[in-house]
């Protein structure tokens, strides 16, 4: 399975964001999508999941029925600040998403999911806006779990988790990418390094690979702080 982009372009007003941007992710890899503040990492999202429309160019998912145009369906959003029903619990909000869901996922078991998560009895049966930032990142994760989109965009996802919890949700990261294309913006690069199979760089509107043999080498992160000053990086790579 094969995300295609090709050619995209978003403007707002005279601010020119995407110019062109394209790039192949395959499913398999952890992609880490690098860029400097206002490079439009969370455009490009919104642009794929059609919260945003772009203004040109193609988002194509090749699977095993062929090449087709990507569909909001395709796509799991994690946002940076959850949008979830805070009066709902959230086993009573899981309960609903596996009901809506249950064509993908019959009899399954609402606390298997939420054990997945380590999430206490207790707080599985709090009212949602109660929660911690990192507890409704959780619950957003738990619904790709159930629906099982293709394409799976976190977008600063382990930044509001404590290091025990973010190392769980590293493993379960990498146990998910067998299955689907996950990309995930972030502005930490040793994050990226231990995390990331390929990292993308946003930079003037353009998607580009840094070179594999930099990600776990020394020089990794002088070569993308390097990278991003580069008003012509696109072209040096």
């Amino acid at each position: 399975m094969e995300l295609i982009l090709q050619g995209m372009t978003k403007s707002f007003g005279d601010k020119k964001v995407l110019q062109g941007a394209g790039f192949h992710f395959q499913k398999g890899k952890i992609y880490g999508l690098l860029g400097r503040n206002g490079a439009g990492k969370t455009t490009l999202f919104n642009c794929l999941s059609g919260e945003t429309k772009i203004d040109g160019g193609h988002a194509w998912l090749n699977d095993d029925g062929g090449k087709r145009k990507l569909v909001e369906e395709d796509i799991g959003y994690v946002y940076s600040l959850p949008i979830l029903p805070e009066f709902l619990t959230g086993y009573e909000f899981i309960k609903f998403y596996l009901d809506i869901n249950r064509d993908k996922r019959p009899g399954s078991n609402i606390d298997a999911y939420f054990d997945k998560m380590s999430m206490s009895q207790e707080d599985r049966h709090r009212l949602i806006k109660n929660y911690s930032h990192g507890m409704k990142n959780k619950i957003q994760m738990l619904l790709f779990l159930i629906s099982k989109p293709p394409v799976i965009l976190l977008d600063e996802p382990l930044t509001s988790f404590d290091v025990i919890v973010a190392h769980e949700m590293k493993n379960m990261l990498r146990e998910m990418k067998s299955d689907h294309i996950l990309i995930f913006s972030t502005h930490i690069l040793q994050l990226a390094a231990d995390l990331c199979d390929e990292i993308v760089v946003l930079n003037n509107g353009q998607l580009s690979a840094v070179p594999a043999d930099l990600l776990h080498s020394a020089e990794f992160e002088q070569s993308i702080i390097s990278l991003l000053k580069d008003e012509n990086h696109a072209e040096n790579i």
